[in-house]
This record gives structure tokens, C-alpha cells and sequence, in this order.
């Protein structure tokens, strides 16, 4: 089922009573949702993420735009007949129920030409929950079951009316970190056998990157960007959008363009040659802009001869590969981290030893350089924060 928004917006009522007006928490939204996809509504908290997902459910009634099921408005249908499944970042199971017995609450709630015999309400509770792997189950009480026990079950509730929009609302965030990975991949499994369209809120990017077909990162209710999750991170429209997405995070320094170099601090980094337009504005040979520079981890090539100097503060082995903190004047962070290849091992532990005790005659002895990867490479506006291509 296709889901279209158009120039969606919510505004609630404001509580300051110096600042009187409203707050608007869903800003002319306007998206259109593909047929049996996964997407991801990412963003911090109150960025208008859930708001967004409450508006598709009809929780909540919009303040202007329009929701569409296909062709069908729905916009003012109420949520019973909008043919959804919820499912709540606290589950929300009722606990004097058994797992079957909150799976089939939904059917023996529905009346008229709807209604199904008690076999077929069998039926489709026990293939619910054989989707979602707990058919074993279905004699227990939610309070003798696991949080991600728990999840299955409401996501098992949710789909066994098949609706045609399934709406997820950080539905991994009370879960353990292994409970997490798994219960994120159950859910891409079960979205990809039903191909139900399916909408996931959540703050953490990694798990909307990990699962998602397509993600829309949210700010302040505005939508930032949008698209494919690889697409997003190798080319964020703005600094906001490139410093939320990515583990560990993009490091960000002051930089400057400067007769066709880039400069961060003393040193010229990297060639950018001389573009004709960044941002909107002529840039001349010669021309000089300050802006922000930002460098994913994977970013950073060790090289004794590179251009970028740094002062090594640390290493971090993670068996793959290994985190390289070290500091910049230049950074906007305390410490940038860089992931290189564990090559490298025996050139960094030597340096890292040197570390504690040293003069500042020394402090060369302790210097890591650097060449920079164009790819991973993002200029900013100082100003604006907008992407300068």
C-alpha cells in the first residue's frame, strides 16, 4: 500500500505564556511512501518523528495537509478503519492475557461482514505467530516472557490482520544491545515475507540504516533529507544530517578554501581546485571562504609523509581494524577518531607508548599524519550549515 503525504502539518497549542503561539511539530511534510518498502523516520527526540507516524495512524488529526492510502483519503478516517498495525515502544500486551489471547484481541474485535469464525481466528493467530517465531509460546503470559518475547507478540498482534500499513514506533528501544540486533533483523525478515508497508521511527541511525529501504532524517519537524540509507550518508545535504548519521561520528574542524586548497589549521589538506559556484556564491581564483570541514573516520589514510597533522592521543584495538584518537586545534571536538586497518599496529603501538612523559621538544615524536580521502571529505557553510558541493 502506497502512502502519500501532502504538505503535512501539526501545531500544538503553546504553554509559554510570555511567547504566546503555537508550536509546530510537523512542518509541511510532504513524502510519498513506495508500496511494501521499509522506511525509516529518523531523528533526535522532538524532531517530529512520532508526531509523524500518530498523523499516518490518525491518533492524531492534522492542523493542514493531507494522508493518502493509495487513492483513498484518509486523512479524516479514523484509526479502526485505516486498516493499520501498531506496534509501541512499550509493547503494551495486556498481562492477565495469554500470548494467544493478546494476538487474537484484535479479531474478536471486529464486527459485521469482518468477522471470523473462532477456527479462522485460530488460524490466523497461530500463522501470526509462527511469522514471528514464538508458537511455542502461546500458553504463556506476557510477564513470563523476555522483552524481545514480548516485541514478537505485539508485532504478532499487530500483523495478524494483515493491515496495509504497518507503523513501528522505537519499537527495539527497551531491548538489550544483542536483543536488539536480533529482534532489527526479525523485523526486516518479517517486512520483507509480507511485503507490507512498513514505517519505523527511531533516534538510532544504525538501526534505521540497517533495515530501512529508504530513511527520512527529521529536525525541529522539518525533514532534512531523504533517500536511500548509503546514498544519505555519503552525501549529507547539511552538517546536521552528516554529523547524525555515522558510528563513530563524522569529526568536524574549522577549515578554510584558499587559492584552490583546502586548509585546516597550518595545513593544506587537499587540492579542491577552483569551482565556478558553492552554495550560490562566485568563487574567483584567489577567493578565500571559511567553512566547516567534515571527515568521516574511514577517511583518514595513515601516511608518514601526509599532509594533516595530528597529535596522537590514544589507540583503540578493535580486532578488525583500529580507532586512532588524536587531537587538532582545528577540531570542534576534543578528540577525532580514525579508523584504519591493523597494518598499522606496529608503527601506532610504539607511538602511543610514547605518550605520558614527554617535553614539548618531544612532541613530534607523538605527531601522526594523515592524506585524506575525497570521498569522505564534506565542506560546510559556516553560517548555514548547508552542504557546499
Amino acid at each position: 500500500m502506497k502512502v502519500v503525504l501532502q504538505n503535512l502539518t501539526k501545531k500544538f497549542p503553546g504553554r509559554d505564556r510570555k511567547k504566546r503561539g503555537d508550536v509546530t511539530a510537523v512542518n509541511d511534510f510532504t513524502f510519498e511512501i513506495p508500496d511494501g518498502k521499509l522506511i525509516g523516520l529518523l531523528g533526535p527526540s522532538g524532531c517530529g518523528k512520532s508526531t509523524t507516524l500518530n498523523l499516518i495512524s490518525g491518533l492524531l488529526k492534522p492542523t493542514s495537509g493531507r494522508i493518502f492510502f493509495g487513492d483513498e483519503d484518509v486523512t479524516d478516517l479514523p484509526p479502526e478503519h485505516r486498516g493499520i498495525g501498531l506496534v509501541f515502544q512499550n509493547y503494551a500486551l495486556y498481562p492477565h492475557l495469554t500470548v494467544r489471547q493478546n494476538i487474537l484481541f484484535p479479531l474478536e474485535n471486529l464486527k459485521g461482514k469482518d468477522r471470523l469464525s473462532k477456527e479462522e481466528m485460530r488460524a490466523k493467530a497461530d500463522e501470526a505467530a509462527k511469522l514471528v517465531q514464538i508458537g511455542e509460546l502461546m500458553d504463556r503470559r506476557p510477564g513470563e516472557l523476555s522483552g524481545g518475547q514480548q516485541q514478537r507478540v505485539a508485532i504478532a498482534r499487530a500483523l495478524v490482520k494483515r493491515p496495509r500499513v504497518l507503523l513501528l514506533d522505537e519499537p527495539l528501544s527497551n531491548l538489550d544491545a544483542r536483543l536488539r540486533l536480533q529482534t532489527r533483523e526479525e523485523i526486516r525478515r518479517i517486512q520483507r515475507e509480507t511485503k507490507i508497508t512498513t514505517i519505523f521511527v527511531t533516534h538510532d541511525q544504525e538501526e534505521a540504516m540497517s533495515i530501512s529501504d529508504m530513511i527520512v532524517v527529521m529536525k525541529e519537524g522539518l525533514v532534512q533529507q531523504m533517500g536511500r540509507p548509503q546514498e544519505v550518508y555519503d552525501n549529507p545535504a547539511n552538517l546536521f544530517v552528516a554529523k547524525f548519521l555515522g558510528t563513530p561520528p563524522i569529526n568536524v574542524f574549522e577549515g578554510r578554501m584558499k587559492n584552490g586548497k583546502l586548509y585546516i589549521g597550518g595545513d593544506a589538506v587537499m587540492d579542491i581546485g577552483h569551482p565556478g559556484k558553492l552554495a550560490g556564491t562566485a568563487m574567483a581564483p584567489g577567493t578565500e571562504r571559511d567553512v566547516h570541514v567534515g571527515i568521516r573516520p574511514e577517511g583518514f589514510l595513515l601516511q608518514e609523509d601526509g599532509p594533516f597533522a595530528c597529535e596522537l592521543a590514544g589507540i583503540e584495538v578493535m580486532g578488525r581494524d583500529i580507532s586512532v584518537i588524536s587531537r587538532n586545534r582545528a577540531s570542534l571536538s576534543p578528540a577525532i577518531r580514525s579508523i584504519v586497518g591493523t597494518e598499522h599496529m606496529d608503527r601506532l603501538i610504539p607511538l602511543e607508548e610514547k605518550r605520558s612523559g614527554v617535553t614539548e621538544t618531544q612532541e613530534h615524536d607523538r605527531t601522526v599524519r594523515f592524506s585524506l580521502v575525497p570521498g569522505k571529505v564534506f565542506l560546510f557553510d559556516r553560517e548555514t550549515g548547508e552542504r557546499i558541493l
